[in-house]
């Protein structure tokens, strides 16, 4: 399992953090994601060989919000 933070930008309540939680945990190989309002960040364990950074970051970008690199 791989992990990553990334920042996740436009998260101005619980709502969002449920939101993104939401769009992250839904994709295949995603085993956890943690997301917290403050800082704005998403932790993900993931399995590399099924989902990379790029469609977590379009997962997120979908769903309304931005990632900042």
């Amino acid at each position: 399992m791989n992990e990553i933070t990334l920042t996740v930008t436009g998260m101005t309540c619980g709502g969002c953090v449920n939101s993104v939680h939401k769009v992250l945990t839904a994709l295949p190989g995603v085993q956890s994601a943690e997301v917290s309002l403050t800082p704005g960040q998403a932790r993900v364990v993931y399995d590399a060989a099924r989902v990379d950074r790029t469609t977590l970051v379009q997962a997120v970008v979908a769903a309304g919000f931005g990632v900042s690199d």
